[in-house]
């Protein structure tokens, strides 16, 4: 075990209150010139101007010290809604969407998620792993260095069960801190597309029993919207996951205002995802119970539809994070700069409140804010070094990597 001190940086965090920052503060940062971070067993020790951390180290020995060249630091990205674990992609379904067909449309011809179910199926546990571990490395390339990866290309106990042990092998054999969310209701299955209330029994009786026996994923996702699981059976699902000792999040209101936001608040999920569609009085409900929307603008960017009213969301108190919702279909980015820079540009976020949204927030969206997500004392040393002097650069050198140097548990990785 190694204390390792970098120097030179201008460092860039929220700071944790123990809670996800919102409204007036969900652009809180603190910025330090001439920053140093000390850092002892993978932990941030200290953090602050150079002066006052080699002070505070006195008489302790550094075994290394690293010059970070005067550029910026921040916490290393959360990205808390992927799919990344998929085995084949879908760029033909691009091109229809690009000829003007909905989404909704490819779906219900046995495209979409049920194209994706068909594959990972018959891909192989080593074939799914090797290109789900592409997919994490690139985001790991661009700054993720903890993520939410979540199953639901299965659609049957056995697929399912097999996609959170690749899941769960992701976070063993990387860097990455991965957090398994199950989400056997993406979709109803082929089988039962005529008898989508016994897909949920099949959900609630066998599925999530089976997966809370397994161990391995820590939340329970459902697609709640027209054409896929009603507000009703979302409910059913997540009543289910919850007494099955998951905690809940949910795919809410993407395409319409079917109530999602609403039953998010009712059940007090730990985020609800998506909200392109989402009404006002179910945000404010969100606000009241303290509901992370996890927001999603590069799909919004991929399906060329209005973003999510993020701004508002802030002005109503909703904490808010941002994620990538890499996925084989709907959006295939593992990108969080690209995010970041979507937020600032399209969705009126400020840099601060973006950079808030993608680490701090993020952390919290997936139960991880004391441990990742700012530069704070006792938190993993996750950090990255920018190709630039502000946060700014993550958003204005566009269609490029800005990240030079990530580093987790104080140790370079990409």
């Amino acid at each position: 075990m190694t204390t390792k001190l970098f120097r030179n940086a201008r460092i860039v965090t929220p700071q944790d209150p123990g809670a996800p920052l919102r409204g007036a503060d969900q652009g809180k940062v603190r910025e330090i010139e001439g920053g140093a971070l000390l850092c002892r067993h993978g932990l941030v020790d200290r953090v602050g101007e150079e002066a006052e951390v080699r002070e505070a180290a006195k008489g302790t020995e550094i075994h290394e010290e690293v010059d970070l060249g005067g550029r910026c630091v921040i916490p290393g990205f959360v990205d808390p809604h992927t799919h990344l674990c998929f085995a084949a992609r879908r760029e033909e379904e691009f091109r229809l969407r690009l000829e003007g067909t909905p989404y909704l449309e490819i779906l219900r011809r046995g495209g979409g998620i049920l194209s994706s179910v068909r594959s990972v199926r018959s891909a192989s546990d080593e074939e799914l792993f090797e290109t789900t571990l592409g997919n994490a490395m690139s985001a790991l390339e661009h700054g993720t260095t903890t993520v939410e990866v979540k199953s639901g290309y299965g659609l049957d106990t056995e697929t399912e069960l097999r996609m959170l042990r690749v899941i769960d092998r992701l976070r063993r054999e990387t860097p990455l801190d991965v957090a398994a969310t199950f989400m056997g209701g993406h979709a109803v299955a082929e089988d039962y597309r005529d008898r989508p209330d016994q897909f949920v029994d099949l959900l609630c009786g066998e599925m999530i029993p089976a997966v809370a026996e397994q161990g391995i994923a820590r939340f329970c996702d459902v697609f709640c919207e027209e054409g896929v699981f009603s507000v009703d059976q979302s409910r059913r699902i997540l009543l289910a996951a919850r007494a099955a000792g998951l905690e809940l999040k949910i795919h809410a209101d993407e395409v319409h205002d079917l109530g999602g936001a609403g039953l998010a608040a009712e059940l007090g999920t730990v985020s609800a995802e998506h909200l392109l569609a989402a009404s006002e009085p179910n945000l404010e409900a969100m606000a009241e119970a303290g509901v992370i929307a996890a927001l999603l603008p590069a799909t919004a960017y991929s399906l060329r539809k209005p973003y999510a009213p993020g701004r508002r969301m802030v002005e109503l108190g909703v904490p808010v994070a941002l994620a990538t919702d890499c996925n084989p279909g709907s959006c295939f980015c593992e990108s969080m700069p690209f995010v970041f820079g979507l937020g600032v540009m399209h969705m009126g976020f400020s840099l601060e409140e973006a950079l808030v949204a993608s680490t701090l927030n993020a952390a919290y969206a997936i139960g991880l804010g004391h441990r990742v997500g700012s530069l704070d004392p006792g938190k993993s040393a996750d950090f990255l070094v920018l190709d630039g002097s502000t946060p700014a650069i993550l958003a204005y050198h566009a269609g490029v990597n800005p990240v030079a140097e990530v580093y987790k548990r104080a140790e370079w990785v990409a």
